[in-house]
Parts: structure tokens; sequence; C-alpha cells
């Protein structure tokens, strides 16, 4: 099985799927997932699934343009209603906005059809938030989380489907994970990503370029943040030439003066850090999963670590590469037929292929049968 997970990122478009639409939409889903796990079981689904590029071709064929208004939330809600847990071997938790909350019990209830422990729960409900955390915190690209569906499988391997927004674009990125590929949640975890949007300056604690960075801000915790205040509660005056001091980048580091960023802290969010310290963490995955510990805290203590230790945290955004034809209006640019029809005799050599080589299979086990039968 092969292990593909990462990110898409989507202009909008207004509208929604008619009940009409929906309707066939559920049916469409379900003989696709129906075919699919009889030929190759539901830990390819999950694969596929985790597979930004095969879930947009997916939502395409069930009804969608590609970069429609609820390509991510309609598909992942007809897959919902379309699979059953006892028949399939999938089960489906969260969704959009107050859904995504109702996850980490619907996994637990996962646990009364599938033969699965209260560890094994407890563990995917873990990786349900972890996956959430560090979409919305530690890659801080803009956009806020909003939609988050968690499929599992009553083997325990699992997949997520998160999608945020960026309200100032009006884009829309999906992160796609799978258990399968992620060694280490914290350490690069997405393995294929695709954009048609970089950000210029996105704060990526999971990079691998932000390893030391990641173990000063643990650092910086255990050995009590109250000496950070000065940090924390003081604005340091540099020319930077921009107004927003959030997006701030290496480059403007400067060694003869410290970089500029209002690092301010409430009381009550400097409690968080004070929190931690009493917590000692063990890690920094441990340290990113406490409570309270979001995205300003985050990059608080990886600009800390870079003003007074040279730690560098990754200011690139987490965008491998960009994956489709074009579009049918011409946006994002118009279709490159020639790309599009050696995509096309690819996908029709390989299909040929495939049925040639399980032709020649066919045909060898009847040889094979007919020379035992000679043989008696």
């Amino acid at each position: 099985m092969s292990s593909r997970s990462g990110v898409a990122n989507l202009p909008l478009h207004g509208g929604r799927a008619p009940r009409w639409l929906f309707h066939r939409m559920v049916k469409l889903a379900r003989v696709v997932v129906d075919s699919m796990i009889y030929e190759y079981g539901p830990a390819e689904f999950l694969s596929r699934i985790s597979d930004p590029h095969w879930f947009q071709a997916f939502s395409c064929v069930l009804g969608f343009d590609w970069h429609s208004s609820g390509t991510t939330t309609t598909t992942c809600g007809a897959l919902k209603t379309a699979i059953n847990p006892e028949e399939h071997g999938i089960f489906i938790a969260g969704g959009k906005g107050r859904a995504s909350r109702k996850t980490p019990q619907e996994i637990r209830d996962a646990g009364e059809i599938f033969p699965l422990s209260t560890s094994k729960l407890k563990k995917l409900v873990y990786s349900s938030k972890i996956s959430a955390k560090i979409d919305n915190s530690c890659i801080q690209d803009g956009y806020q989380l909003y939609h988050h569906v968690f499929f599992l499988t009553e083997r325990g391997d699992w997949a997520v489907v998160q999608q945020g927004m960026n309200e100032s674009t009006r884009y829309a990125r999906r992160y796609h994970w799978l258990s399968d590929s992620v060694d280490n949640y914290i350490n690069e975890p997405h393995n294929g990503i695709c954009c048609d949007l970089k950000q210029e300056k996105t704060l990526n604690m999971t990079s691998d370029m932000s390893f030391d960075s990641r173990q000063t801000s643990l650092d910086l915790i255990l050995d009590n943040p109250q000496h950070l205040k000065k940090y924390f509660q003081k604005k340091i005056e540099v020319n930077v030439g921009q107004a927003n001091l959030d997006l701030f980048c290496p480059e403007l580091t400067l060694p003869s003066h410290h970089p500029v960023l209002d690092t301010d802290l409430s009381s009550r969010e400097f409690e968080v850090l004070q929190n931690a310290w009493e917590l000692q963490p063990e890690s920094y995955e441990e340290l990113i999963s406490l409570k309270g510990m979001g995205p300003k805290k985050i990059r608080a203590l990886a600009l800390i670590s870079d003003l007074v230790y040279g730690d560098q945290a990754s200011w690139e955004d987490p965008v491998k590469y960009s994956f489709t034809h074009g579009g049918k209006d011409g946006f994002p640019y118009p279709v490159d037929r020639e790309v599009y029809d050696h995509s096309i005799q690819t996908l029709r050599d390989a299909i040929q292929q495939a049925r040639l080589e399980k032709k020649e299979g066919y045909l060898a086990i009847k040889r094979l049968e007919s020379l035992l039968h000679a043989e008696n």
C-alpha cells in the first residue's frame, strides 16, 4: 500500500450542492467505495482518501467542478452517509464546524462496532487532536481549520481530511494525513503537498529545519518561563518596513540589533507557559499538545529561540508542487491540452497493461488446471 498525505489549496466558488445532487452523490460514493474495498480492502481506501489529488478527482466524479465551494465538506458528508462501518470496515467521525468537535466521542463510539481496545481508541483520539493542533498552530500559514474528518478502520489504521479557511484571500487549504506515513507527528508529517498559492512567510515548526528551534522552545519552558517575561512583555524597536509584524522571517534578523515582534502575552496566556513548566513536558510534541498552547505562544517561543540562541525555525510554506491541468473557465490558467492528452494516454496505457497482466495470470492458472487434469 502506498503512503500519501498532503495539502490541497482551493479557491472557493459560491453555492451549495442541491439536495437532488447530494442524494446521487451518496449513491455514487457508495458504489465507488464498494468497488474499491472489494478489490483492494479498507487500507487502500485510506491511502487514496489521504491523497489530495485522488480526493479532488473523486469529488469531481461525484459532481463538483474542481474548485467549487463544498468540494471537501460535501464529499466527506456524502462518504459519511454512504459508508456502513459494519459492512465496509470503515468508520468516519467528525465533519464541519460543530460536527468536528464531536470527533473524539465518535471515535470512542467506534469501539462499540470494531474490536478496538480502550488504549487503541485513546491513541486514535490523540491522533485526531494532534493532527488538528499541528495544522492549526505549528504550521502558521493563515488558514483557520473549520472542517475535520477522521477515517478509521477496524484494524485501527486511520486517515484525516481537514480544511482551513484564509479569510483575506478566500482560499481554502486542505490537509491530508495517513497513519502509515506518519513516523513522527512533529517532524515532516506531510509527505505530499500540492498548492496553487504559496505563502511568502509561513512559520513551519514541523519542518526538519525547525528541529533546533523545537528543542530550544521546549528547553525555554523546562528552565522556567518566568525569566522570559522581559521578552514577552516588551516590544523591541527595529525598522522592518512592514506593518504586520507577525509576518517575521529570518531575512529580517539583523546582527546589529534584535528583530521586532509584539510578543506581549496577557497574564492569562502567560499562565499557560507557567503551567507547562510545572508539568515539565518530555518532548516538543507533548508541549504543543498541552491545553492553551496555541499559535501565538508557539510562535513566541520559536522567535525567542531564534533571538536568544540563534536557533531559527523554518519560514517556508510546506508546499512542494502544484498539480492540475487547469480550469475549464481558464482559472487559474487555461487547460494545457498537450499535458491533458498525455495524462489520458498514460492512464490508458497503465489500465491496458494491468488488464493484460491480469488476463495472462488467468490464462496461466487455466493452463495449470488443464495440466493437472491431464496428469490425473
